[in-house]
């Protein structure tokens, strides 16, 4: 199985990850994460789970403060990815990339509305942050893609303006783009005319509806939790780094699913599965399906810390209970290791897909509530990240999403430990 699976399985996939447009949209997501962390304080600020606190935050007037840094950060999450996934692109192909960058950031404002209706009255020359923000993801990345791929085939053309020797870098720089931002931009301006003049609509609104509410909602599905949950550990058990490939392949539909959340508060509407909340987010991947690292791995360090028999799980169990605690994760998985051992393999598996349920099934049921747009950083120790991000009823269920990571992996453990112990009985009597 292992070498059916190397073989014929793990290329096809690592050859769709490897691709250009995947590293770039992996890679460039990225870029947005310290504007989403630093602005989920000012979130938490605004929306302070001690009600005195926000009376006192209200009467001195500092909610519409936050307000303000929060939606100069979270708000801007397309911005940034569209920048990010042009630059990363180009950068990856071996060109000067900042210049690609500023042009899919045009691409992507020209692609929006421009104006917003007030009353009665049309105001115009704006930028919308409804749409430079999670509604307008999917667009930011498909931008970001396509401007990438046709500046680097401008680039590889030699379809630029040389500038003679001795010309400052700078000034260079900006000639060589010329060409390439002439057609980007004249191509981006002929699609936002066939939607305007043809569809009475922009190119960012029609995606929003035709391909990002049905990718969120197929997302924010039990399946779509099973399928990441399953994937992560699959990955890594051949040595892949699922977790950085998930997430950068979903980020941007889970973190979409986030702001969407926040806009329900943002409206002065109850966050609630009925007023349209999405129970799948980036805090659903982060702060349980990859919780102490992927796999859930804290039960399996646990019981190598304080219950081993073998000294060298012992040892390696000592080593990784701090990285765990930070939800890093490969002293263990390399030390025991759980890469390519048979036994480990079905609780790598079946932990982090029984914790995606047990989660999707407590906030289905109101059990734990629905995330808003708070985020933290994926290196937040447990408990601590699920009180930040839901309070204490998501704090106390990730507590019992550890517990059960520990009643999984100690059947599996315990019978690899009991083997370990063996050989290092049998190596000491030679």
């Amino acid at each position: 199985m292992s070498n059916f699976i190397n073989d014929k399985i793990l290329p096809k996939i690592m050859a769709f990850i490897n691709t250009k447009g995947m590293q770039a949209l992996k890679d460039g997501m990225v870029y947005s994460m310290p504007l989403l962390i630093v602005g989920s304080i000012f979130l938490i600020l605004s929306f302070f789970p001690y009600q005195p606190v926000v009376d006192w935050f209200a009467s001195v007037g500092l909610i519409p403060i936050f307000d303000q840094a929060y939606g100069a950060t979270f708000n801007l999450m397309g911005m940034v990815a569209v920048v990010g996934i042009a630059y990363t692109y180009v950068k990856n192909e071996g060109f000067e990339a900042l210049s690609a960058g500023f042009i899919a950031l045009a691409s992507f404002i020209l692609l929006q509305p421009s104006f917003v209706i007030s009353g009665t009255e049309k105001v115009n020359g704006i930028i919308n942050k409804t749409w430079t923000s999670g509604q307008g993801m999917i667009c930011a990345i498909l931008v970001g893609l396509a401007v990438g791929f046709i500046y680097t085939w401008f680039m590889k053309k030699n379809i630029t303006i040389k500038m003679p020797a001795g010309v400052p870098s700078g000034v260079a720089n900006a000639f060589i783009a010329l060409i390439p931002a002439a057609a980007i931009i004249t191509l981006s301006t002929c699609i936002y005319a066939f939607f305007q003049l043809g569809l009475q609509t922009t190119f960012v609104e029609w995606i929003y509806q035709v391909i990002q509410i049905p990718l969120q909602g197929i997302t924010d599905s039990l399946g779509g939790v099973i399928v990441m949950a399953f994937l992560i550990p699959f990955l890594w058990f051949f040595g892949v780094h699922g977790s950085t490939i998930v997430s950068g392949i979903m980020g941007g539909i889970l973190q979409a699913n986030a702001a969407s959340n926040q806009e329900i508060l943002n409206a002065g509407l109850e966050l609630t599965l009925a007023n349209g909340g999405h129970i799948v987010t980036q805090q659903f991947l982060d702060q349980f399906i990859t919780v102490t690292g992927a796999g859930v791995t804290i039960g399996l360090v646990v019981y190598l810390a304080f219950f081993a028999k073998s000294a060298q799980y012992k040892e390696i169990g000592k080593l990784s209970v701090g990285p765990a605690m930070f939800n890093i994760n490969e002293p263990v998985l390399f030390g025991v290791p759980v890469v390519l051992n048979p036994i480990l393999a079905l609780p790598f598996f079946l932990v982090p897909i029984v914790i995606g349920i047990v989660e999707y099934f407590a906030i289905y049921f109101g059990l734990a509530p629905l995330y808003s747009g708070v985020m933290v950083a994926w290196t937040t120790p447990p408990i601590i990240s699920g009180f930040l991000i839901g309070g204490w009823r998501t704090a106390l269920l990730q507590l019992f999403c550890l517990f059960l990571s520990f009643v999984i992996y100690l059947p599996f453990i315990r019978k690899a430990d009991k083997m370990q112990k063996e050989n290092e009985s049998k190596a000491a009597q030679q």
